[in-house]
């Protein structure tokens, strides 16, 4: 039996949408405005869960739209309720958060920003994962739906997010009453930049989209010694060559290729000096999947291994690995199908086909998962927007190897045509859940 939301979102028809040149032409018109707002927060990031210009910045504008804000949600997040009649609660994210990076892009209002990082070691700052052209949508999503609020009935709650890049802001947001002190979602939708898709473009695909991500340490325990009588020791750098060996059999021999896995030794550090043997060597591990059931087989089979070849090496009980798991880890980000494949004709009858594609699912994460996940009766979708400029999509001829990346100093997207894409994408969407009758 299909689920109420289910037959909902299926029975949801393209014919209640604004006209596209009236959204269009609304959002073209605040684009100078927006684009002030995106070169200050470009050259203003903040650090993971040290948000604090942003959300207030952010905050006193939700106010002057009308929405009831509250800022210090999660720790700095920020939540704007906008009211207006009866009909579905719709959450729509944006996640506010930059790296620890040095800019490299040459862009007249880079970043020149040093921050701390949590253990107080100085840092570069840098949106190098275009944060701020969330932030900048966000905004101006706001400023479409309380502009428009004579052709939407319901509720919307507007969620900026902190700490995204260390996967804790939402569950940080969730732990702090996001389901029980605000209006409860029944849909959840954000947007995220590509720095693989051209600028203007939209990809939405249905099912799982980002990977669940572990971080996983092993410390290899040996018998030290002298390098000249290694009979005498035992070398904790061979076992550990062993186990990195042996990791990459979870993929090749017990995994189902069906079912996405990755397994990668990222880290392997040992020893202070060519003639002695060390007593211990240590491996750090990033460990990729999708469903519950092969991230499960890859964790339990990276602790079988790392104990098994200690036992193959002659190791006793008091000497075999520690396999530690770091916390917090991230969960897969899922799109329900119903309402993923929905907003792909909504967005396909809005901007033209031949701007709507399906994206693979990656291997990157994201947090947005815990939404979805605190509450599966949801309906959620987290889709791209291309950002690569067009003269430098068609100089790679679409070659994303020779594009810079999410995350690299050198990712300066086209803000302007992300932001004013995604403004009108979530503004659409919006409108299709939250249409009257």
């Amino acid at each position: 039996m299909k689920s109420a939301i289910a037959i909902g979102v299926a029975a949801m028809t393209l014919s209640s949408m604004a006209p596209a040149a009236t959204i269009a032409d609304a959002v073209q018109a605040d684009m100078p405005q927006l684009m002030t707002l995106y070169r200050d927060l470009h050259a203003n990031p903040e650090l993971s869960m040290q948000e604090v210009r942003t959300p207030a910045k952010l905050a006193a504008e939700m106010r002057k739209l009308g929405f009831d804000v509250t800022e210090h949600v999660g720790k700095t997040g920020v939540v704007a309720v906008m009211k207006n009649g009866p009909g579905p609660v719709l959450l729509i994210r944006a996640d506010m958060d930059a790296l620890p990076v040095k800019e490299q892009t040459g862009l007249p209002f880079s970043s020149k920003v040093v921050g701390k990082l949590p253990d107080g070691t100085a840092t570069p700052v840098m949106h190098a994962c275009g944060h701020d052209t969330h932030i900048t949508t966000w905004l101006a999503t706001g400023r479409r739906l309380a502009a428009m609020k004579d052709q939407w009935s319901g509720t919307v709650v507007m969620v900026l997010q902190p700490g995204e890049e260390l996967v804790m802001g939402a569950q940080a947001m969730l732990d702090d009453g996001l389901y029980t002190r605000f209006p409860k979602p029944q849909y959840l939708l954000a947007f995220h930049d590509a720095a693989s898709l051209p600028a203007g473009q939209i990809g939405v695909t249905p099912g799982y989209v980002l990977a669940n991500v572990d971080t996983v340490n092993i410390s290899v325990k040996g018998i030290g010694g002298h390098g000249a009588y290694p009979y005498a020791t035992k070398d904790p750098i061979v076992l550990a060559s062993r186990i990195v060996s042996a990791l990459q059999t979870l993929i090749s021999r017990e995994n189902n290729p069906l079912n996405p896995g990755v397994v990668t030794v990222g880290s392997f550090h040992a020893g202070t000096k060519s003639n002695i043997i060390p007593d211990e060597a240590k491996l750090a591990l990033t460990v990729r999947s999708y469903t519950p059931e092969t991230r499960k087989l890859l964790l339990d089979g990276i602790r079988r291994i790392a104990r098994g070849e200690a036992i193959a090496a002659g190791l006793p009980d008091d000497k075999m690995p520690v396999v530690e798991i770091e916390e917090p880890s991230a969960d897969a980000t899922f799109n329900t199908s119903p309402f993923a494949e929905h907003l792909t004709q909504v967005f396909a009858g809005h901007f033209g086909k031949d701007r709507v594609t399906q994206p693979q699912p990656v291997m990157a994460a994201e947090d947005f998962s815990r939404y979805w996940l605190a509450d599966k009766s949801t309906q959620s979708t987290i889709f791209w927007v291309g950002g690569v400029p067009k003269e430098k999509w068609d100089a790679a001829n679409g070659d994303t190897t020779k594009l810079p990346s999410l995350h690299s100093p050198f990712w300066a997207p086209d803000a302007e045509a992300v932001i004013s894409t995604a403004t009108e994408a979530l503004t659409v969407a919006a409108l299709d859940v939250l249409k009257k009758g």
